[in-house]
């Protein structure tokens, strides 16, 4: 399989088109500072999270719902397992009253307590259907919550169907506080990490297999409509957060596969056949060594495109800002990557490409 590893164009400031091309430009992407991992023994941290008072959540692949905290300078204290949800916890979003919400991929979307470690089960179908893949959770002031589905076809332990036949299965879902589940938006490729801007005007959601960020719009005339935010993007986007400043940070799993997107304009008997015999052998896409994050204006333009290549820490599924610092989880690793934000205090040096 055929990786481009060329760096990504830079979008004019005010950039409405947020394409990021993969174009090279001067300079290219910056280094991503010096990782330091902390908390071992938390096992796959998919999503990682900070909450208003500074903690940080993690989901393991054993089910346990990790908290911890980080040192200004990106240490961290001991981290305390607050619950288990019994299957496998993907995304995460917390609550203003100290509470989880979990997008679990076996069990559906969940309400979490960390004081008590009680698990509650708010959905797990939408129109009679079962939540196979559940993904990535945000939520509104009025406690609307918006979630994905990945896929209606496969579910996580056969992610790489999803990708390589590439269904356009994945969903984008509304549940109002008593209500019922509800689907906005369908025909996603790999629907993944959403966020909401900061005003709630509109949705974000990563469509890993297409390489783009969808905007799904909440309020105004063209309330109900989607479009793209950002498309091109030089990997395969996965979880979404919201900065302090607003900006959208983007965890790139990994780089463009050309061989992947080559399969993914074949003939849909052509993909399925490529599933069939990756299935039969038991290939996999082994995790890349390369490290990419970006973080993304809600007018499209982006602010930081941060990339480590040949990186011990690999392919990482989220990223989210918590004061100067970076917490970035992995699906395929142990313990949580922590640098800082370059050109604030807490850096620690300027950063190297691994």
């Amino acid at each position: 399989m055929e990786l481009d590893r060329s760096p990504v164009t830079r979008t004019r400031p005010g950039s409405v088109s947020g394409q990021l091309t993969e174009r090279t430009a001067r300079g290219g992407p910056r280094a991503l500072p010096a990782l330091r991992i902390v908390a071992p023994e938390i096992e796959g941290p998919e999503d990682v999270v900070a909450d208003a008072d500074g903690n940080l959540f993690a989901g393991a692949a054993d089910g346990a719902i990790w908290r911890l905290r980080l040192s200004a300078s990106g240490a961290a204290d001991r981290a305390t397992a607050v619950a288990h949800t019994g299957g496998r916890p993907l995304g995460l979003q917390p609550l203003p009253g100290g509470e989880l919400l979990v997008c679990d991929a076996r069990r559906g979307l969940l309400r979490l307590d960390p004081r008590h470690g009680t698990v509650r089960v708010l959905a797990d179908e939408v129109s009679g259907a079962p939540l196979r893949f559940c993904s990535n959770v945000t939520s509104a002031a009025d406690g609307t919550v918006y979630f994905t589905v990945s896929s209606r076809r496969y579910g996580l332990d056969e992610w790489l169907g999803e990708f390589l036949e590439h269904t356009g299965t994945g969903q984008l879902l509304r549940l109002r506080p008593g209500g019922t589940p509800e689907v906005l938006l369908e025909g996603l490729q790999f629907a993944n990490g959403v966020a909401l801007a900061p005003d709630e005007s509109f949705l974000v959601v990563a469509e890993t297999a297409a390489r783009r960020l969808r905007r799904y719009r909440l309020t105004g005339p063209r309330s109900g409509t989607a479009g793209t935010l950002a498309a091109k993007l030089p990997g395969y986007p996965d979880n979404v957060s919201r900065g302090p400043d607003g900006a959208f940070w983007v965890a790139l799993a990994r780089p463009r596969a050309v061989g992947v997107e080559l399969l993914h304009g074949m003939p849909r008997g052509v993909r399925r056949a490529a599933w069939d015999v990756a299935k039969r052998l038991r290939l996999s896409l082994p995790p890349h060594p390369t490290v990419r994050v970006l973080a993304v204006r809600p007018d499209g333009g982006h602010d930081w495109d941060l990339r480590a290549v040949r990186s011990p820490y690999r392919m990482v599924t989220s990223v989210c800002r918590t004061g100067n610092l970076l917490a970035m989880g992995s699906v395929a690793e142990r313990g949580i990557a922590v640098c800082a934000v370059p050109g604030t205090d807490g850096e620690d040096g300027a950063g190297a490409l691994y």
